[in-house]
C-alpha cells in the first residue's frame, strides 16, 4: 500500500520532474501514463487503468501530478488563459432544494431578489464598459417564471450590448424552460440560439450518477436529461463547458465514470470548450450540516482531480480550468502545476460559492490574474469564451521562444 503524502510533499510537487518520479512508481500506473505521454491521447486507457490512476497515492500520485504537467505543456502550451466576464445571477429564489447550495431562497424570505430582463441588460452594459467580453447568466428556478423569460433576457442583453458573448442557462434551466413553454428541446434551444445564446454552462452536472444525485438534490434533472440537453445543444451549434463537483459524497470511481462520459460525448460532438472541476464548498450547506458529506476536498483531492482530468481527457478536452472562487491563491497555482491551463473568468460578482462559505472573493482583476500566472513562470493571456481568440499579456521583449509554445485548443 502506498504511503499517504504529507502536506509539504503535495505543496512542493512542482519541483519534481516526470523522469525523476517515474522510476519510483508502481508498474501499472506508470505504464498507463507513459502510453498517454507518448500518444498525447487517452483513448487507449482501459477503465481499469483509469480507476488505478484515480486511486493513486504516495509516489504514484506524485507521478500523476508530474505527468499531468507534462501533458499540459504539450497539449496547451505555456499560456494560462482567462476571460474578462461578469456573473449575473438574476434571482436567488429557487424551488429545487439542492442540499449543497446555500445561495437559494424560498419566495417568502426577506433577502430574495428577482431581476427583470432590462435589469440584467443594465448589468451587461456595466460589464462591457469595464472591459468584459462575456456575461455568464444563471439563476434559481422560481415557481411562476414567465414562460419566455430566458429568451427575453437574451433579447434584452443583445439589444443593449450586441457584441457581448452570452454564456447562459444551465441544463437544469433549459429543462425548466422546455417545461414552461411546452416546446421540444431542440426547438427551444434553437430559439434561444437565434435570440442570442452563444454558449451553455455545463453546470448542474455535479456527479452524473442518479444515486448520488438523489442524495444531493432529489428534484434535480436526471443524468439522462443532462446528457440529452448537452448533446442537443452541441448539435444545434451551441458549445458548452463541462463540470464535475468533487469533495462531498462521491468516490474516485464516480470521477472516472464522469470523465469517461465527457470524453465520449466530446468525441461524438466536439462541443465542449473546457472541463472545470468544482470543489464542494461545505461550510454553509445542509449536505454538510446534516452529516451527509465529508468536509470538502482534501489538498490531495484538489490536485488529483485536476491531474486526472488532464490525463483522462487528453486528446479530447484539452482545456482544464481552475475554479479560483473555490480555491485560495496558492492552491489555484498548485492546480495550474497539476495540469490546468485556464483561470476561468474575472466574474466581477460571484454569489453561489461565496454564500456556501468560499473566501476567495467575488472578483479577480485581469492584473491579478497576470500576477498569479507570472509568479509560476507561465504566460498570461486573455481569451474569448471559446478559446478562438487569444491576446498575450506580456511585452514582446519578455517572451522567449520556448515559453511561447503555440497552444492547441480543444
Amino acid at each position: 500500500m502506498n504511503r499517504v503524502l504529507t502536506q509539504s510533499e503535495l505543496e512542493n510537487f512542482p519541483a519534481l520532474e516526470w523522469c525523476d518520479i517515474a522510476p519510483r512508481m508502481s508498474a501499472e500506473p506508470c505504464a498507463a501514463i507513459e502510453r498517454v505521454l507518448e500518444s498525447l491521447d487517452s483513448n487507449s486507457l482501459t477503465r481499469d487503468e483509469c480507476l488505478c490512476l484515480a486511486n493513486t497515492e504516495g509516489d504514484d500520485l506524485l507521478g500523476l501530478l508530474a505527468a499531468a504537467n507534462v501533458l499540459r505543456r504539450e497539449l496547451a502550451g505555456n499560456l494560462v488563459t482567462y476571460v474578462v466576464n461578469r456573473n449575473i445571477n438574476f434571482t436567488n429564489i429557487c424551488f429545487v432544494g439542492c442540499k449543497f447550495c446555500a445561495f437559494s431562497r424560498g419566495p417568502r424570505e426577506s433577502d430574495t431578489y428577482f431581476l427583470s430582463p432590462d435589469e440584467v441588460a443594465y448589468k451587461a452594459v456595466e460589464a462591457w464598459e469595464m472591459g468584459a467580453t462575456e456575461v455568464c447568466i444563471q439563476g434559481g428556478l422560481p415557481h411562476g417564471l414567465p414562460a419566455f423569460y430566458y429568451r427575453d433576457i437574451l433579447r434584452a442583453v443583445k439589444r443593449a450590448v450586441p457584441r457581448m458573448h452570452i454564456h447562459a442557462f444551465s441544463p437544469m434551466e433549459i429543462v425548466y424552460g422546455v417545461e414552461l413553454t411546452g416546446m421540444k428541446l431542440q426547438d427551444y434551444l434553437l430559439m434561444l440560439r437565434d435570440n442570442g445564446l452563444d454558449t451553455l454552462p455545463g453546470t448542474a452536472a455535479e456527479i452524473l450518477d442518479d444515486d448520488v444525485r438523489f442524495v444531493l438534490s432529489r428534484n434535480k434533472l436526471s443524468t439522462e436529461q443532462w446528457k440529452e440537453v448537452i448533446r442537443t445543444a452541441h448539435g444545434c451549434g451551441i458549445r458548452s463547458t463541462s463540470t464535475l463537483m468533487y469533495g462531498h459524497v462521491e468516490t474516485p470511481e464516480h470521477w472516472v465514470n464522469q470523465l469517461l462520459l465527457l470524453r465520449q460525448i466530446q468525441r461524438e460532438t466536439g462541443g465542449f470548450t473546457e472541463f472545470v472541476p468544482l470543489g464542494f464548498v461545505h461550510h454553509n450547506t445542509l449536505l454538510f450540516h446534516q452529516g451527509i458529506s465529508r468536509q470538502g476536498p482534501t489538498l490531495a483531492e484538489h490536485l488529483k482531480i485536476h491531474a486526472l482530468a488532464r490525463v483522462l481527457l487528453a486528446g479530447a478536452i484539452n482545456n482544464i480550468q481552475v475554479s479560483w472562487v473555490k480555491l485560495n491563491r496558492r492552491l489555484s497555482q498548485l492546480c495550474l502545476h497539476a495540469g490546468a491551463n485556464d483561470y476561468g473568468g474575472t466574474l466581477m460578482e460571484e454569489n453561489i460559492s461565496r454564500e456556501a462559505g468560499a473566501t476567495a472573493g467575488q472578483y479577480t482583476s485581469p492584473e491579478d490574474f497576470q500576477s498569479l500566472i507570472l509568479e509560476i513562470g507561465r504566460i498570461p493571456a486573455e481569451r474569448n469564451t471559446t478559446y478562438t481568440r487569444i491576446s498575450l499579456k506580456l511585452r514582446p521583449d519578455e517572451l522567449i521562444a520556448e515559453q511561447a509554445l503555440e497552444p492547441e485548443f480543444a
